[in-house]
């Protein structure tokens, strides 16, 4: 198995590679075209982008640069807060792919539960109907909205992108979306690089056991778990790293060991209760993923 080959099918049968690289705050030219070109030559095919992240048109060009046909990568985006509704997320869609370059999105998200979020939901299963998005789903989405969508919606989501490492396994969650075949994507896989986390103790003693490092450790955990992650990094060495996990496995007693590691820690606010407001906008520009 490696970047190529390791895939999860979404409900609808499409292939997603397990391990896509995120470009979340990667904004500087030069350190986004370093980034992206070391992942891509790496092998990294699964790009995970959002239009507030402000680099959709980079990473475009860096795609057509790329020797690489456009078919054999996976492109998602996400539709922002102030974008929702039914008429404007056709319209932000439509920016999106414009800025990427591209004809269709492989996986286009919620990327919260905001205020007409139902309305976002039926653009997007149109889009979807029409070929223009291969997998429809959402992120940072909790059961409660899960459960409002299900009311309202003829297709349901495919994919729930959710904050997800050791200290915040999201077992509740994971369990709903497991029974309502949602797969479950990691944002911040390495606990937002936390040093206590990468630093801990067990982690550790694992990491030695295989010669591996802790943050290797980790993304494995998640792999094991069946889970899709976009681990993020601008560094060409972590970059490499953090695809070097396919030459090792955890043993059912390391993965128990690392499932205590639970304590309910978030590293970022909570996805609920947000009121789209200018305040809170420029607060989430900090915290989103």
């Amino acid at each position: 198995m490696n970047l190529h080959t390791k895939v999860i099918e979404a409900r609808n049968g499409v292939p997603i590679p397990q391990l896509g690289f995120g470009v979340y705050k990667i904004t500087k030219e030069a350190e986004f075209t370093t980034a992206t070109r070391e992942a891509i030559q790496v092998g990294y095919r699964h790009f995970d982008t959002a239009r507030i992240y402000g680099n959709e048109k980079a990473l475009g060009a860096e795609i057509r640069h790329s020797p690489i046909p456009r078919e054999q990568f996976f492109i998602t985006s996400k539709v922002w807060n102030t974008d929702h509704g039914y008429e404007a997320t056709k319209k932000t869609f439509q920016k999106t792919i414009n800025k990427l370059g591209v004809d269709y999105l492989d996986m286009y998200l919620i990327h919260f539960a905001s205020p007409k979020y139902i309305e976002t939901w039926k653009a997007m299963e149109e889009l979807y109907e029409e070929g223009r998005i291969k997998v429809i789903g959402v992120a940072n989405f909790e059961i409660q909205h899960l459960e409002e969508l299900r009311k309202h919606a003829k297709i349901l989501p495919m994919i729930n992108q959710i904050e997800t490492h050791p200290e915040f396994p999201q077992n509740e969650l994971r369990a709903y979306m497991d029974k309502h075949q949602i797969l479950h994507e990691a944002w911040g896989p390495l606990g937002q690089g936390n040093k206590v986390l990468l630093q801990h103790p067990i982690l550790k003693e694992i990491a030695d056991h295989h010669h591996k490092t802790v943050a290797q450790v980790i993304l494995r955990w998640h792999l094991e778990r069946g889970v899709i992650l976009i681990p993020k990094s601008s560094n060409p060495k972590r970059i490499r790293e953090n695809s070097e996990i396919f030459d090792f496995e955890l043993s059912a007693e390391e993965m128990e060991k690392i499932s205590r590691l639970n304590s309910g820690k978030r590293y970022s606010i909570h996805p609920t209760g947000y009121i789209v407001n200018p305040i809170f906008n420029t607060l989430m520009k900090l915290f989103i993923r």
